[in-house]
């Protein structure tokens, strides 16, 4: 059994729709007005047939003539009428399309800068089919009741109109038409209560079933690979029909619904023609006020299913607002305590890199909270202290897990740590704006991403650099061979996510957009892992050749790579255990040792 829609639902949804209305305020007004015209103008229509026909049409066919005058005055009033409700419904139809896809328009954008700013924390306890399912039919769904809100608004001013024209005209007759009016009413509560909770399960199953559809065809080469297509298939078809059986019983409850809206007015128009003719043909009323009557709740009826629709659509109005909000109120940005004010540019030289009694846990969004600073069973990294001195090379060396990338996340801010420092050129980089930190520091992944356009737009993201710049970069990358044999070099469109390159190809293009930056500090979170290793040494010997304003940090795990940097900080469970040259590490820390000449040892050799 449906649980029963809660008044708060009514309440909430009209908070919803009060939200859009303070936000789109011209919009819903020249809507409304609209809508009060047609309201008038509907009404107007009823009360000037029922005229002509008591001054025109009754009279006439008594006499057996119709003056030309009485004639040309009556259509003159009807086709005035009509035309301002012409009127009426063009506007309030143009302003409030205008107005919902304005609002979603504004919102999708909200979502996605939203999107942008919240860290990486927060990304990863959030599917990417539920963040598309969010910014495309949650946002479609929070704002779906706000293009009948003024057509509803008129419909109650029309109701207003009609019930004091009814009651002044014939006040039996408009019995009638206060218990339609109590009828529906009734009617659109009883179907709001029993749709509400299938709607809002529709909602978070329309997320659930994108999840499931990008992760499958995301993952399409681990699916094709394993043979897991029919059980994704089956997970898909598992979501898809709980859709399916939500989406049926709200279609079964509006099939029941809509039927009995129709026949309401039906109904009332039958009562009224057999009331209406008896009081007629006992002179207590005339057959104006008859037509008057019929003709106008023949005119209810759509208004007042609209109204229906309105009420009806506000459980899922509700359901896609909630969701969209959870985005736009998360409060786990990355929030800067300071800024870069009028302080002048920094030189063009390297950074110096501090960081200062750093700890960090991946399952908070509090940063700086003490007392999970102190609780080291969460902690992935405890009290990492080193300096990398400006224009040095230092590796960071470790077992997987060991908390390597972590760190390299946290120098350009992908992550805040709970307590502790990170500073570049002696600033805490909270200090600095998000542009400044992107200018300054740059951190190529081991998985690297393309978008599906040209070489030259991968690299340059749209910013102003000049083709030698990007040649430039490209070479010192050593990619500067293989996309001059692209089939139209710089111009190749990749594909999507670079598929119709190799990945060391695609490691070194996305080096190469890192360094056209020129950045004073360079993270390579092992970013050449796909690069043969004699290219891999190229790579690294050119980065310490070239006249780079960088300071480099590398997470490594070749022993070629290693022995080209300037020092070593070896992680081990989140903890610096030792730094120094290759050489001194190999000579003095048995760990070390055995992780770097793991390789060299033969096979079940201890």
């Amino acid at each position: 059994m449906s649980p029963a829609v809660p008044r708060s639902t009514l309440r909430r949804g009209l908070g919803v729709l009060g939200a859009s209305i303070k936000l789109e305020p011209r919009s819903f007004a020249l809507a409304a007005t609209g809508a009060a015209v047609y309201a008038a103008m509907t009404v107007g229509s009823a009360v000037v047939l029922g005229r002509v026909t008591d001054e025109l049409i009754v009279p006439s066919f008594a006499a057996g003539q119709a003056r030309a005058g009485a004639v040309l005055a009556g259509a003159a009033t009807v086709f005035a009428v009509i035309a301002l409700k012409a009127v009426g419904v063009a506007t309030r139809r143009i302003a409030a399309t205008w107005m919902q896809f304005s609002l979603e328009a504004r919102h999708r954008v909200a979502i996605a800068q939203r999107y942008q700013r919240l860290p990486l924390s927060w990304h990863r306890r959030h599917s990417t089919g539920e963040l598309l399912s969010t910014v495309q039919a949650d946002v479609e769904a929070a704002f779906g009741a706000i293009a009948p809100l003024p057509m509803s608004a008129g419909v109650i001013l029309m109701l207003l109109i009609a019930a004091v024209v009814m009651v002044l005209t014939d006040p039996l007759l408009s019995l009638a038409g206060l218990g339609l009016g109590a009828g529906m009413t009734w009617l659109n509560w009883y179907y709001n209560r029993r749709v509400s909770h299938h709607a809002t399960q529709a909602q978070t199953l329309r997320g659930e079933v994108s999840r499931v559809a990008h992760e499958s065809f995301d993952g399409a080469l681990v699916v094709k690979t394993l043979g897991r297509e029919a059980a994704e298939t089956a997970r898909f078809a598992e979501r898809s029909e709980k859709l399916r059986d939500e989406l049926i019983q709200v279609a079964r409850l509006r099939a029941q619904f809509n039927p009995v809206m129709e026949a309401l007015p039906e109904i009332a128009i039958l009562l009224v023609l057999l009331l209406g003719g008896w009081r007629a043909a006992q002179r207590a009323g005339s057959p104006g006020t008859v037509v008057q009557f019929a003709y106008l709740f023949s005119l209810l009826a759509f208004p007042l299913r609209v109204l229906g629709f309105l009420l009806g659509d506000l459980p899922r109005s509700v359901a896609g607002w909630d969701r969209l909000r959870r985005v736009l109120d998360a409060d786990e940005e990355l929030l800067e305590v300071g800024g870069d004010g009028d302080a002048p540019p920094p030189p063009q030289a390297p950074s110096e890199l501090e960081l200062h009694g750093v700890h960090f846990a991946y399952d908070t969004a509090v940063p700086g909270d003490p007392a999970l600073a102190r609780d080291d069973a969460r902690l992935v990294l405890r009290d990492i202290a080193f300096t990398v001195p400006a224009g040095r090379v230092v590796a960071l060396v470790g077992p997987t897990g060991s908390g390597k990338s972590t760190i390299a996340s946290l120098l350009v801010r992908l992550a805040e740590p709970l307590s502790g420092e990170i500073r570049l050129d002696g600033r805490d980089v909270r200090e600095l704006t998000r542009d400044t930190l992107s200018r300054d520091a740059a951190l190529v992944f081991q998985h690297s991403f393309l978008f599906d356009d040209s070489v030259r737009d991968n690299i340059t993201l749209g910013e102003p650099y000049s083709d030698d710049e990007v040649q430039a970069a490209l070479e010192l990358a050593q990619a500067g061979v293989f996309v001059a044999r692209l089939p139209a070099g710089l111009d190749t469109v990749v594909g999507e996510r670079g598929a119709t390159l190799s990945g060391g190809q695609r490691q070194r293009i996305a080096l190469a957009r890192a360094l056209v930056r020129k950045p004073r500090l360079l993270v390579l979170d092992d970013a050449t892992s796909s690069v043969d290793p004699t290219v891999e040494a190229r790579i690294l010997r050119g980065l310490r050749d070239a006249p780079l304003p960088s300071t480099i940090v590398l997470v490594a795990y070749r022993r070629a790579t290693i022995a080209l940097a300037d020092e070593i900080v070896f992680i081990d469970d989140g903890l610096v255990r030792a730094r120094g040259s290759h050489d001194e590490l190999l000579r003095g820390l048995p760990a070390y040792k055995s992780l770097i000449t793991a390789y060299d040892r033969p096979t079940g050799a201890p």
